[in-house]
């Protein structure tokens, strides 16, 4: 997981995406990045990774030069038991001017843990700025076996080399400096890989294993066979996995560097992915070879509708095409904007850009005949943004005057009764009902680099038939803690859990 933090409260996707206040302070920008691993003797440890842009730093003059310093608080906590603490001040690399600061630097800390899932929060305070610390959150699910065979974080690489010295950067005899980035520009013409396999000799005896790696389009699962890599592994308990595929001639889009662990039969024993985002317009730039007149954009000849579909590329766009789509729609220019679609989908399927293009079209025809309501598309509506970002929901459920009879005090319910016994101490109590406003409740069995079963709640606030998204348990989704409370007109008491609640967590 990798996640770019910004003290001016907005997410960028690269560091220079942020800018200079005139006559103000910089704003701290940093990159997050995680990754856990197993260890002989230690367990299970996870790894932070901070990598921070001077350029956004403020630097002061010290003995010797000038340096930037920030404040770190890493805390990490199961449920409400803080179980990690640690507080530190980071010293930037010392330049010989102020004006010398266009260069990053990266924090690595590591943490021995028992296994389980952290709620990870670190705060960052520019010790020489007068902006208050920001905050980053995130879960962090820790969990290897001694005995059991397993695959650790998948890790890009800026560099690999033997270990002179042990330090921080440290493993299994070599020195790892991470990319602590998702962000490939075209300057990046390699990508360099390490992972480590666990105790694959407990399950796999007197076999050969391989580790096969290779690049699939993050959209379509269509793996790029020109990037596939296959190397024979060495058995032991702890075996050291390193790659190396070639990206020069990888064209700007969403990608998956995917490892998977098989046999000699060629099943498929492990696997991870690690998402990332290329951007390469030299090799794009080859697609104005074929002219956009003689592709399925020049049949988009409504200007008017042609910025409809270009925006409704946002929710699976990258930041650099979301900006670029908004930018794009304001100002008038059918041809730019036919080639806009055009090499948006050979990004995404070189070899099918139509047809990538026509499904997704699907898509947007059924939100705007489904969710639009006055003055607004159905692509703009939150139910709309969430079927086009992920298709169709495996199951949805979809109730306009529901009512339960809930039992209130000992967090217990009893659905559609007179009565209810309570079973610790044998009385009898009435119920009452809870009448739920509007709502949808949509599922989805499998949803790209995130758990089975994530679950979306819309709720028609007003009774007016717009609904708006309430909560999910899908990553970087809408998150309320009282969910149930509102869409039950807060009927339902803090702590409860309602019958719908009960839909949501079992996902119908």
């Amino acid at each position: 997981m990798k996640r770019i933090i910004l003290l001016a409260a907005a997410l960028v996707l690269t560091h220079l995406a942020a800018a200079h206040p005139a006559g103000g302070d910089k704003h701290l920008t940093a990159v997050f990045s995680y990754a856990t691993f197993y260890e002989t003797g230690t367990g299970s440890y996870f790894e932070t990774y901070l990598s921070f842009d001077a350029w956004n730093l403020n630097f002061v003059k010290s003995a010797d030069g000038y340096r930037a310093n920030i404040e770190i608080v890493i805390t990490a906590s199961i449920g409400d038991s803080l179980v990690m603490a640690k507080k530190y001040d980071l010293a930037s690399p010392k330049i010989a001017s102020p004006d010398a600061d266009r260069f990053n630097f990266i924090d690595v800390q590591r943490f021995a843990m028992a296994n389980g899932i952290y709620d990870l929060k670190i705060q960052l305070h520019d010790k020489n700025s007068s902006d208050p610390a920001t905050v980053v959150e995130e879960t962090i699910p820790l969990y290897y076996d001694a005995k059991r065979p397993a695959l650790s974080s998948v890790q890009m690489m800026s560099d690999i080399k033997p270990t002179t010295t042990p330090n921080i950067l440290s493993r299994n005899g070599y020195d790892m400096e991470p990319y602590v980035n998702d962000f490939l520009p075209e300057q990046v013409g390699r990508i360099n890989y390490y992972s480590e396999l666990y105790n694959i000799n407990r399950e796999v005896k007197d076999e050969n294993i391989f580790a096969v790696s290779y690049i699939e389009i993050l959209e379509t699962g269509k793996i790029l066979e020109y990037t596939r890599t296959v190397q024979r592994l060495q058995r032991d308990t702890i075996i050291p996995i390193f790659g190396t595929i070639e990206i020069q001639d990888l064209p700007s889009g969403n990608y998956n560097l995917v490892l998977e662990i098989r046999n000699r039969n060629n099943d498929k024993l492990l696997y991870k992915r690690v998402p990332f985002f290329r951007s390469n317009p030299s090799v794009d730039n080859s697609l104005n070879s074929t002219p956009v007149s003689m592709t399925f954009a020049a049949e988009q000849d409504n200007e008017t509708q042609l910025n409809n579909y270009i925006e409704a590329l946002a929710p699976i766009a990258n930041e650099v095409e979301r900006r670029d789509i908004y930018e794009l729609i304001k100002r008038p220019g059918i041809e730019e904007k036919q080639l806009f679609l055009y090499k948006f989908w050979v990004r995404r399927d070189p070899l099918n850009a139509e047809g990538a293009w026509r499904q997704y079209k699907q898509r947007i025809d059924y939100v705007e005949k489904n969710f639009s309501w006055p003055k607004t598309r159905g692509s703009q509506t939150d139910r709309g943004r969430v079927y086009l970002q992920y298709g169709a929901p495996d199951f949805v459920r979809d109730e306009k005057n529901f009512v339960s009879m809930s039992k209130f005090g000992a967090g217990v319910t009893v659905q559609h009764s007179e009565e209810a016994v309570d079973l610790q101490v044998g009385r009898t109590e009435s119920q009452g009902q809870i009448f739920y406003l509007p709502y949808q409740l949509w599922r989805y069995n499998n949803l790209p680099g995130d758990d089975a079963n994530r679950c979306f709640i819309f709720w028609d606030e007003f009774r007016s038939g717009f609904y708006k998204l309430l909560h999910s348990n899908a990553k970087g989704e809408v998150r309320d803690v009282y969910w149930e409370r509102r869409l039950s007109q807060q009927q339902l008491e803090e702590g409860i859990v309602g019958e719908v609640g009960e839909q949501f967590e079992r996902g119908y």
